[in-house]
Order: structure tokens, then C-alpha cells, then sequence
């Protein structure tokens, strides 16, 4: 079954994305990783993305996506 979850994109993410956050259908981390990776201009930055699924850092890409869960895009920070 799919869940609904949020997507929030930060930085060059939300840039990249063309939106802030935005609510899709997914059943695991991998199947949404794999929406996004999709999208022309997208899949680079999410490649290079840290990701974070209800502000936790996964361990792997196949963990299932409660419904309502937030996923964070955060590509890499510059700066000191």
C-alpha cells in the first residue's frame, strides 16, 4: 500500500524542484527516492542529497514510509 508523505526539498533542492514540499504516494524510501531521481534536473541533487525521514537519518533505502511521514531533501551545504 502507499502512504501519502511529504516531501520537503531545501537549498538548491527546492531550486531544483521548482516547489517547497509537495505530497506523493510511496510505499518505501527507495520507491520515492526513485520518483524524484526521475524528474529531469531533480535526480542529480537528490543523488547527492542527504535524506531524512521524520528527521532521522535511515540506514537504508527500503524502509517503509509510514503514512504522513515527512521527508526531508537536503542537498550538500556550502560555507563556513
Amino acid at each position: 500500500m502507499h502512504a501519502q508523505v511529504t516531501v520537503r526539498y531545501w537549498a538548491g533542492a527546492r531550486r531544483a524542484a521548482g516547489l517547497a514540499s509537495e505530497v506523493l504516494p510511496a510505499a518505501t524510501l527507495a520507491e520515492l527516492l526513485a520518483q524524484l531521481k526521475a524528474r529531469p534536473g531533480l535526480a542529480e541533487v537528490v543523488a547527492a542529497s542527504s535524506v531524512l525521514v521524520d528527521e532521522v537519518h535511515p540506514s537504508r533505502d527500503d524502509v517503509p514510509l509510514p503514512a504522513g511521514a515527512v521527508v526531508d531533501i537536503l542537498p550538500p551545504f556550502a560555507g563556513g
